[in-house]
């Protein structure tokens, strides 16, 4: 009888500690996750963030072109092929 009685508290036991045991290890298991699937996001907006900052200093040269009257005369004259008087317009496919 006592020996039914510590086997049943063992079973009990064990079964807690098994229960307990799997809650944990799913916690850790969604956390891991959870951190592996943010990093990634992370690597992304990294990448999206460079590429980004790389166009905005392109940005930024064209507009500091743009502020040269200059440029902006050489500009519309080989892309909107306006001439200085006198001045003949070839345009050679590239």
């Amino acid at each position: 009888m006592k020996r039914k009685k510590i086997r049943r508290n063992f079973v009990i036991i064990t079964l807690i500690y098994l229960v307990l045991g799997f809650l944990l290890m799913q916690t850790v298991v969604k956390t891991a996750y959870e951190l592996y699937t943010k990093s990634k996001e992370k690597r992304e907006f990294q990448e999206e963030l460079s590429v980004l900052k790389e166009k905005e200093d392109e940005l930024k040269g064209q507009v500091n072109k743009l502020q040269d009257p200059d440029y902006i005369a050489r500009y519309a004259r080989e892309k909107y092929l306006y001439s200085k008087a006198g001045e003949i317009i070839i345009r050679i496919p590239d």
